[in-house]
């Protein structure tokens, strides 16, 4: 029995160490935690233009997002309830990025999933690729903090580490 115990306490040790441990952020990111926010420059489906330079001074909400990603359609409506909805009137932007489709595919995705929160264009993956590797999969989420820094990364969703992103959300706001 005691063996079972020890070999259940490493087990733990490695599934926490996997989804909350630095090798969580290292998941086809190019950048880490504590990392200036590459700079960058996307066009919103309203035909608007946003820049990191344009965004500095406020808590950023980078969500990396495809129609065709099945795991950004159940991430999407909790970051519009649970985070849109709550902290947009506190300052907070986020801007959902659509990796690589024609703007007509992303209008219709947006009216589909019901959000509110602004939607970027992303050809070529451009503005991805200053995040994570190309090839990469979507589902990803940067959190960029006032003066321009990353703050939190995320990848695929998950309900722990999307508490623990709106957690920092939440103290960036109130600094």
């Amino acid at each position: 029995m005691r063996i079972v115990k020890k070999n259940l306490r490493i087990f733990a040790v490695i599934v926490f160490t996997f989804l909350f441990g630095e090798e969580q952020d290292t998941r086809g990111f190019i950048v880490k935690v504590g990392d200036d926010c590459p700079p960058f420059k996307a066009e919103l489906i309203n035909e608007s233009t946003i820049t990191l330079d344009s965004l500095l001074g406020e808590v950023t909400l980078l969500q990396f997002t495809a129609s065709w990603c099945s795991v950004c359609r159940v991430e999407m409506p909790h970051i519009e309830k649970e985070i849109w909805q709550i902290y947009r009137a506190k300052g907070l932007n986020v801007i959902g990025v659509d990796r690589d489709e024609p703007l007509e595919v992303v209008k219709e995705f947006a009216k589909t999933m019901k959000i509110t929160y602004p939607l970027a264009l992303d050809p070529g993956a451009n503005v991805f690729s200053l995040f994570a590797e190309r090839n990469s999969g979507v589902t990803r989420n940067i959190v960029i903090d006032k003066s321009g820094k990353i703050a939190f990364l995320t990848r695929l969703y998950n309900p722990i580490e999307f508490q623990e992103m709106i957690g920092v959300i939440d103290r960036l706001l109130k600094e």
